[in-house]
Formats: C-alpha cells, structure tokens, sequence
C-alpha cells in the first residue's frame, strides 16, 4: 500500500461529498503519474488555503477518463473509483503545523515555503512513514473532533489558481494568476428567442473547420450538447487532446475557448461564441492567452448576434486590452451571426476550396483611434 497526496479547495471538498465521495478527479497532465497508483493505496486528502488535512479515501480500482460534471469550476477528468475511509469538516480537520517535526519534509523551525514544496501537486507519493503518520491523525481527529476557526476566504478559495514565473530581462518574478472559469449560458425565455443559438454557431463553427480540413477543439464540457439533432462532440476531427507545445497555465486557457481551429499541431483560429454571456469575459481568455504567449499569431474572433457588435467595441477598447504588446483590437474581430450564417449559406457548395481567411471578408475590425480627432 502507498500513500498519495489530494489536493482539494474548500469547494471541491463540498463537490466531492455531494457527490458521495465514490470517486476522485485530477486534471488532464496527471494521466501518465496515475498509472502507478494501485487499488488499495491511498489517498492522503490535503485542503489548499486553509492547509488542513481533511480526509483519507481508499482507492478501489484503476484510473479512468470521465468528462461527467462533478466540479463546478472544472472537470478533473482523471478520475479513481475511492472509498472514504475518514472525510472531515474543514474546521475539524488537521493544521498541517501540528506535524512540525514529525515528518521528513517538515523538520522542526521549517518554513512554509520549505515544507509547501510537497502539497503543491496532486498524486504526488509519500514516504511510508510520512503517510502513516498523517493517516494516523486524520483517524484522530475523527474519534476527537476540535473545533478551529476557519477563513471563510480562504474556504472558498477558487481551484483556478497557478503559481508563474514570468521572466523580466534576466530575472524571474513568481506570480499567482488565475484562469477564468466557463461562464454558464443563461437561459433565454424559449418565446423571446430569435435567430441562431450558442449551441449552433458553436456546431457550424467546428463543421467549417472541419469542411476547410482541419482539426478542431470545444470545451469537454460542450460536447456533450446537440443543434439539429446533432452532438458538438461526435464532429469529424475533433480532438481528443490539445497539442502540448504550451505550459499548463496557457493550456488550461485555450481548453476553454469555444472553437479553435487547428492546422497540424498549430492553432490558427480561436471563437468565443458570447451569445448572452458576457462580451468582457470572452475577451479577457483572449488577453490572457496573449499575455502568456505574446509572439502568437492566429486569427481571434468574437462571435455574436449583431446586436453586441457596439458592446465588442466598447470592451475591446479597455486600457487593460489596449496595453497589451499586440493590442487586442488589433488581433481580434468581431463576427455577426448574421454574416456568419449568410455566408456559409452562399458558400455551401465551395467551402472545401476555401482557406480559413475568408472570414475576414465579413469579420468586423475596430480600432478605437479611428474615433479620435488626429
């Protein structure tokens, strides 16, 4: 038996027992480091902010994908079938300063950033005695439950959450950032709906891509949706995984992009379909994918009923897009259902001998120094 490290936020740890604690997600680049894991070890449950350990689950069987929603804020398709062996309050569970001295990566007058080192990454293995020890106090504080206080701001602490370096001349500056969550769409009164939906600019989108012969991405949690009686995840070239060129911040913000268009191993084209869902948000995964990779040259379009283009071009001109070393307007245009819809109607017959940059014909270009007086 071996033990392993969990790591949950306060949000996750709610998910998971709502959801029975039967099984136990990870994220994607976990698949290879999850092989060596075996029915009968077990997992050591640690909770991020409020540094306690809350739980012991028994690992009853082997890893498996599963793209199933369970987490609210992502899918942490890496999953294991567990049983809970202990699962704790956050304010019953173990301070990890109670261990100081009682483990080998936590010596007496150790610092948090010497001993943070060994619960930063999930499926990360225990020395025998370190597991058994912290195994040990968990059953503790089961049969003896004490009362702690608990940051209510660290308890709800979001899973999105990444340490960076980002390099200044010769320099290294750590950073935390985040990764925006997938806004939900919002539900539209089925009598007030008019023209296309999210769903279906989303298929035809991923249907081009696919008619001009390239590979094409959607979010896991997408594909799973239908427009005409047909699923976004059964089109013809979707990928099963994004190419892994790109360190895990950048990857977990691409993933997230309603349509990418892939030509080999290079991304060409990103969509954000903002249907009802905020014009600022899909432009922020825009931005923050160009900050990360600044020399990145593909084609970015926000996609939207024709309605939103005066939304697009108040947004695309905040200072925060306007700064960055490749401003955003300059790189990302504005796509009206409408000519959307049209075009590939006229094009229906032809799309095959077309190449991708015949959407610029009818994507919406704004530079907000056109509205300045020179």
């Amino acid at each position: 038996m071996n033990y392993w490290l969990n790591l949950s936020t306060g949000k996750t740890w709610e998910e998971s027992q709502t959801a029975g604690s039967k099984v136990s997600g990870f994220r994607q680049h976990n698949w290879k480091r999850a092989r060596n894991i075996k029915s009968g070890d077990v997992f050591l449950c640690y909770m991020v902010g409020v540094k306690r350990w809350v739980g012991l689950f028994e690992v009853t069987g082997e890893r498996f994908k599963d793209d199933s929603l369970i987490y609210k804020e992502e899918v942490f398709p890496v999953r294991f079938p567990v049983k809970p062996l202990v699962t704790l309050k956050p304010e019953h569970g173990v301070p990890m300063e109670s261990f100081a001295g009682k483990l080998s990566f936590y010596p007496d007058g150790a610092t948090g950033q010497q001993w943070s080192g060994h619960v930063r990454s999930s499926l990360t293995k225990y020395k025998r005695e370190d597991g058994e020890t912290i195994a040990a106090a968990i059953k503790e504080a089961a049969a003896n439950p004490v009362d702690r206080p608990v940051d209510p701001k660290q308890l709800a602490r979001s899973s999105n959450l990444y340490k960076v370096k980002a390099k200044s001349g010769d320099d290294k500056t750590e950073t935390v950032v985040s990764v925006p969550v997938v806004e939900e769409e919002a539900p539209i009164a089925e009598d007030s709906t008019k023209g296309p939906t999210h769903s279906e600019i989303q298929w035809r989108l991923l249907d081009l891509g696919t008619q001009l012969g390239l590979n094409v991405w959607a979010p896991k949690a997408d594909r799973g949706k239908m427009w005409n009686g047909q699923r976004i995840g059964d089109l013809a070239k979707m990928l099963n995984a994004l190419p892994t060129q790109f360190d895990e911040v950048t990857n977990k913000t691409i993933e997230n992009i309603d349509v990418l268009w892939l030509s080999g191993q290079a991304i060409i084209a990103a969509f954000e379909v903002e249907h009802t869902t905020s014009v600022y948000s899909g432009l922020l995964r825009m931005s923050d994918l160009l900050t990360m990779q600044p020399n990145l040259d593909i084609k970015l379009y926000i996609v939207g009923p024709d309605e939103r283009q005066t939304k697009f071009e108040s947004e695309v001109a905040r200072a925060t897009f306007a700064s960055l070393k490749k401003p955003l307007h300059s790189m990302c245009s504005f796509l009206p259902y409408s000519c959307l819809c049209q075009r590939l109607e006229e094009a229906k017959n032809v799309i095959a001998y077309l190449q991708p940059e015949f959407l610029d014909e009818i994507a919406i270009s704004y530079d907000p120094a056109d509205e300045v007086d020179a």
